[in-house]
């Protein structure tokens, strides 16, 4: 100690010290302060090791945290950038959203009673206003936005003080679809809805889940580029493109405006469930397209999974990778392509087999969907 400038007085019976802390050592304080100066200059590296004296505690997962982080992963890894906005809002920009509707009712918000200003008055139930905002924000610097946020809602709940505050999760994503660069050959094309699928189907296959889509009912979205994606029994929200007006409602540029907003909690909760393994099959795998023409209401969804029932448990996948309108398949109808994989644990599958099943799922998709084969 007396090399670091400290007074020390001669020990007393029992030993005491009497330590006189230099004036510009204001950081020591305690007894345990001097304690750590003797172990610096000492050297801690010559301190035997020993054991914690006390036993951990018992580790506890949390599922919840551990499901937002991957889920940040993810998206990170996507390409998109985390944002944070603003828990207050104007309820007037969220009726921007429905723009058909009536304007928002201010009872069936939370207001605070000291507002800074008329914009952070209430407390949001919804993030895709903050999230269209900072896009155009940004959009008046850069040509390329794909952000998203993960923040809880506020909903009030009748006979309770405080409300419910759902995790939600948004997404806004505009402009080409890779940055400009000097790297040639880039795609300069708009994102659209397929890229917020693509997206969204990553999400899911990050979390090891298999979602759905339907058609969607949202007014802020346009029809016919909106849908509705569920997990098993779970809706977890809507996604698809701004409708036009509601793009001008927000200052946005004439531009695909592609948008998500699901419920955080909804997608947690079979994240984590276990799942069935099944072993990699060492006989080689046989490829063909099948391609129907089906009415123009008929869900892509619905002649896959026709598909993948009627061909179970030969029919290891079914990927859908062309969709055609056109005069070729005439009015009110659509081609859809699909690419199958046949594959069989025991053996090699021989073209009749391939065919006969083959023949099998056309049947069907005629008998229950009035489907075609496209020549």
């Amino acid at each position: 100690l007396t090399s670091l400038e400290f007074h020390v007085q001669p020990p007393t019976s029992p030993p005491t010290y009497q330590v006189t802390i230099p004036s510009h050592r204001q950081d020591v304080t305690r007894p345990v302060d001097l304690v750590e100066e003797v172990g610096r200059i000492w050297g801690y590296d010559r301190f035997p090791t020993t054991l914690m004296r006390d036993e951990l505690p018992p580790q506890r997962a949390n599922p919840s945290l551990e499901g937002t982080e991957r889920v940040r992963d993810v998206l990170v890894g996507c390409g998109l950038d985390e944002v944070i906005t603003y828990s207050l809002v104007d309820i007037e920009e969220e009726g921007k959203l429905r723009l058909q509707e009536p304007s928002p009712d201010p009872n069936a918000y939370l207001r605070v009673l000291n507002y800074l200003s008329a914009e952070r008055a209430y407390l949001r139930q919804t993030l895709l206003p903050s999230l269209l905002n900072t896009a155009r924000e940004n959009l008046r610097f850069m040509e390329r936005v794909a952000i998203f946020e993960i923040g809880a809602v506020y909903l009030p709940v009748e006979g309770q003080t405080l409300p419910d505050e759902p995790q939600r999760l948004c997404i806004v994503m505009t402009g080409p679809r890779e940055a400009a660069s000097w790297i040639a050959g880039q795609d300069r094309t708009p994102m659209g809805f397929y890229d917020l699928k693509g997206i969204v189907e990553a999400l899911l296959d990050g979390l090891g889940l298999t979602g759905t889509f339907e058609p969607g009912e949202h007014p802020a979205f346009h029809p016919g580029r909106r849908a509705r994606v569920s997990v098993g029994d779970r809706v977890l929200g809507e996604m698809g493109e701004l409708h036009p007006l509601v793009q001008e409602a927000f200052g946005l540029p004439a531009q695909p405006v592609c948008a998500l907003e699901f419920d955080l909690e909804e997608l947690l909760a079979s994240w984590g469930a276990p799942r069935t393994m099944v072993p990699i099959s060492v006989h080689p795998p046989v490829y063909e397209d099948l391609a129907v023409v089906v009415d123009e209401d008929v869900p892509a969804v619905r002649v896959r999974e026709l598909i993948a029932q009627t061909g179970s448990p030969l029919v290891r996948s079914v990927a859908l990778f062309d969709v055609y309108r056109g005069k070729q398949v005439g009015s009110g109808k659509k081609s859809l392509a699909y690419r199958l994989t046949y594959q069989a644990d025991d053996r090699t599958l021989t073209d009749g087999e391939v065919a006969k099943l083959r023949a099998k799922i056309i049947r069907r998709l005629e008998r229950e969907l009035g489907a075609t084969l496209r020549g």
